[in-house]
């Protein structure tokens, strides 16, 4: 495949992002290729765009992202239904998701513009939340859905169907549907298993249960997840990857399934994921020795 058109988003107000970024664009029009950037990407080298970030995804072959996990998590959200494989590069952050180092950018990205490169599907989920029998706000996610209540509100009861069949209620102070993807952030740190992301399954995982016998369980990936909010509660939100979030009302129902897309990952052709999570979660150094770790990031994609 050829890639003559290549879309680049970086971090907002990285000052690091904005070197790379200039360099980034410089290397890859000597090769030949048109880059496109949104009016924020462009302003950090002096640039200016006719494109909206929405246009981008579109009109791209290939996709790098330049910055961490939440930077690409925005990213996937724009891109998942155009079916453009992405290249997630860390600036530095903590992060599963952006896999590909500063020094290993360019080496993978002549190996991805030769065509020999790998692209791992991830499933997405489809969160839709119906209130009085209409469907009021629908959204694609990577990692995870989560219920939780505010920092003041009393404990929330959601009672939970799976395939139209009864599962169980939740008395909790939420619940965290994921994906394999986002099963190392939010839901493993409320307890949950890691899950290989080649896996099609999810992850339900209760947020400080008030019944200790409640406990993440996994579930095939092609099942529907029903959660209806069963107490009046006024602060309650339906959060989507972290980055946007919903009110949910009494009598609301959340409903969740697997996406019809997939995104395409990029992956590094020197890693892989057992590699990452030693790096990730320091697993095989002594206890002495590895400092900060999962505990240390809530949200440690």
């Amino acid at each position: 495949m050829v890639f003559k058109n290549v879309g680049v988003f970086c971090k907002p107000k990285s000052s690091i992002g904005q070197q790379v970024l200039s360099e980034l664009t410089a290397w890859l029009r000597r090769r030949g290729c048109q880059v496109l950037m949104d009016g924020d990407s462009a302003g950090l080298i002096g640039e200016t765009s006719a494109h909206d970030k929405s246009e981008i995804p579109g009109l791209s072959q290939l996709i790098v992202v330049l910055g961490g996990d939440g930077t690409l998590l925005r990213v996937v959200q724009l891109s998942h239904a155009c079916d453009v494989p992405i290249l997630a590069v860390n600036l530095g952050s903590l992060g599963f998701l952006t896999e590909i180092s500063l020094p290993e950018l360019y080496p993978t990205l002549e190996a991805v513009l030769s065509g020999n490169f790998t692209a791992e599907q991830r499933m997405l989920l489809n969160a839709c939340l119906w209130r009085d029998g209409e469907k009021v706000e629908e959204h694609t996610v990577l990692n995870d859905v989560a219920i939780g209540k505010g920092a003041l509100a009393r404990i929330v009861n959601l009672e939970v169907n799976v395939n139209g069949r009864q599962m169980t209620s939740y008395r909790a102070d939420g619940l965290i549907i994921a994906t394999p993807t986002g099963s190392t952030a939010y839901s493993l740190s409320a307890g949950g298993p890691i899950i290989h992301p080649s896996m099609h399954a999810l992850v339900l995982s209760p947020i400080c249960p008030f019944n200790l016998t409640n406990r993440s369980i996994v579930i095939p990936g092609n099942s529907q997840i029903e959660v209806r909010l069963a107490t009046e509660n006024e602060d309650v939100a339906i959060t989507l990857d972290g980055q946007t979030g919903w009110k949910m009302h009494m009598g609301d129902t959340l409903e969740v399934k697997k996406a019809r897309n997939a995104v395409k990952l990029v992956q590094n052709p020197g890693k892989n994921y057992y590699q990452i999570l030693r790096q990730k979660l320091h697993w095989g150094r002594p206890a002495h020795d590895q400092g900060g770790g999962a505990g240390d990031n809530p949200h440690i994609t």
